[in-house]
């Protein structure tokens, strides 16, 4: 597919954060005037990340200060995504969740019932705050066969420098420990995040491009949900790795600034 004609189906452009829009907080190349010349041209806007350890608030305020935040965009986690499936799946239902102080607000604001004794079910989310404390609690709640939703796969979370642990190593850490993986995993690639977005949005699956570094979330994502795709190359993926990807895009470019044409 040409980049003319994934601009020319496109209603609404699903932004991958971390290695896509922005590192560690700083724009992409020139991230900032690409998205203005998206929303110029009806583009819906929807910064779409996997990233649970923030809530959506706060990272429309992060957005906003590095100038990327516009009228009518929206901010949509994995988080969000997790909260919803909760509310909607398990309505009245205690949830032990490991996650930031933060991310439980956003989880109790809606409507999800956090405990941190004696739960009905464990979520797990992005914890940048984690302590030993917190694993071996949920460590012993898996033990006892309670429900184990996670909201992500992601092993590593892109930053300047080196990536860092995301909640893909602790998963693999409670399997280890706990012999225990998730009854569900919520956010790309999987299809309770599409099917969110597109329903928040009135706009079908085939009007909605992916564009995000990594193939094995954000190209699946797309490919499991009938959506188009752009693959960056800007953070995880490399242009040597292309040639194994299992998960293959529409279109390979090497920045979001791609998508500007004359």
């Amino acid at each position: 597919m040409t980049k003319e004609e994934i601009l020319q189906k496109t209603g609404a452009f699903l932004l991958d954060l971390d290695g896509t829009v922005y590192l560690d907080g700083t724009p992409i190349g020139h991230a900032v005037e690409t998205l203005h010349w998206l929303r110029e041209r009806g583009k819906k806007l929807v910064f779409l990340t996997n990233n649970s350890s923030r809530t959506a608030e706060a990272y429309r305020l992060r957005l906003s200060a590095a100038g990327l935040f516009g009228e009518g965009d929206l901010v949509y986690t994995s988080g969000n995504a997790a909260a919803e499936y909760l509310v909607r799946n398990f309505p009245g239902k205690r949830v032990f969740l490991l996650a930031t102080k933060e991310v439980k607000r956003e989880f109790t604001c809606a409507g999800v019932q956090i405990v941190e004794k004696d739960p009905d079910l464990c979520a797990l989310a992005y914890d940048t705050e984690l302590t030993y404390e917190k694993i071996r609690m949920f460590d012993g709640f898996l033990k006892r066969g309670l429900p184990y939703l996670a909201t992500h796969p992601d092993d590593v979370c892109p930053a300047k420098g080196t990536s860092v642990p995301d909640v893909g190593s602790f998963l693999a850490l409670f399997e280890r420990s706990a012999n225990r993986l998730p009854d569900v995993i919520i956010g790309k690639p999987y299809s309770e995040m599409a099917d969110g977005i597109a329903k928040r949005l009135g706009l079908p699956k085939e009007r909605l491009c992916m564009v995000g570094d990594r193939a094995y979330t954000d190209i699946r994502f797309a490919n499991r949900n009938g959506l188009m795709s752009v693959l960056v190359l800007s953070g995880e993926t490399r242009r040597e790795d292309l040639p194994a990807l299992s998960d293959k895009p529409d279109l390979v470019l090497p920045s979001l600034d791609g998508l500007i044409t004359e």
